[in-house]
């Protein structure tokens, strides 16, 4: 018997892509907002999980997905693909649906995901004011954002799998409490948190998305499109509660944004590097280790040894 031949794509797509923000910053914003609206179903259906864990969204071989949401006493899951662009519908009961991904504002794209959701039989109702983004639009009013160019959502999807298997390693290294290495849609940004089992001390004046977020003393890494006084797409890496001296603990690679209260490592930096992935993995590690170092974390019980 011949062995299966699976036959390769035409063309490979580069595993470190350009994604300039200003050129696919129109498409950013849609999608931004579509991917509200998945990720607001998620969290309303969910049973919660600390930190909002149970509210973002997961790379896969196709894009994002929510992974199996409980509805019924069955489920259902929604997923970009970013190849084919189209979201996908599946449900337990074995019933699909898809809407396709084209330029078209988010006020007609809410309207057709609710449709589509109640053919499914999912009956569902979100909150449509999107969230941590300036000037909100609720999603049924919303005829602004209407770009959507397929290469950019591809290109932005091929980011996110060049920097996930990494931000993986990267996590397997800590036996302590540690965040998925998830997609918020909220901020837009992949990331993984590492815990050093404290709680940390109140935020004075913080809503309760902030005092959920940051009950427990953590550092988080991830990666971000960009946006505000950071004008392109970048690695960012921070602690909270800062210990003092973090912001001069790391000298390379990356720097310390005071803008932000974050160090920041360029995304256009990585690509172009000798060894991406060893970038990352050093601006990964660099600054947790200040943050472990200045907060006095118990590092031995935490971390793998050997790694």
């Amino acid at each position: 018997m011949s062995a299966l031949r699976v036959p390769l794509p035409s063309a490979v797509p580069e595993l470190w892509p350009a994604l300039p923000l200003a050129e696919w910053e129109p498409t950013r914003a849609t999608l931004h907002m579509w991917t509200q609206m998945v990720g607001k179903v998620r969290t309303e259906l969910t049973p919660p999980v600390n930190h909002f864990w149970h509210s973002a969204l997961y790379v896969t071989s196709r894009g994002l997905t929510s992974s199996a949401i409980p509805y019924h006493g069955g489920s259902f899951e929604m997923e970009f693909d970013f190849t084919e662009h189209k979201l996908r519908f599946r449900s337990s009961r074995g019933e699909r649906r898809a809407m396709r991904l084209y330029a078209r504002s988010v006020a007609d794209f809410y309207r057709e995901f609710m449709s589509t959701l109640r053919a499914l039989g999912v009956n569902v109702n979100i909150r449509t004011m999107p969230q941590e983004v300036p000037d909100p639009v609720p999603f049924e009013r919303d005829e602004e954002h209407a770009s959507y160019e397929p290469d950019q959502a591809h290109c932005f999807w091929q980011v996110l799998l060049a920097c996930w298997p990494v931000l993986h390693e990267f996590r397997g290294r800590f036996i302590g409490k540690c965040s998925p290495v998830h997609f918020f849609w909220g901020s837009f940004d992949l990331a993984v948190t590492r815990f050093s089992g404290r709680r940390a001390p109140e935020r004075p004046g913080a809503d309760f998305l902030t005092r959920e977020a940051y009950s427990h003393e953590c550092a988080s890494v991830g990666w971000w499109p960009g946006g505000g006084p950071v004008k392109d797409a970048a690695f960012y890496a921070y602690a909270a509660p800062e210990p003092d001296g973090f912001k001069t603990a790391v000298n390379s690679p990356g720097f310390y944004s005071s803008d932000l209260n974050e160090y920041l490592l360029m995304y256009e930096d990585v690509r172009n590097a000798a060894d991406p992935r060893g970038m990352l993995l050093d601006f990964c590690q660099k600054t947790y280790e200040a943050a472990a170092g200045l907060g006095k974390w118990d590092r031995a019980a935490l971390e793998r040894s050997g790694i």
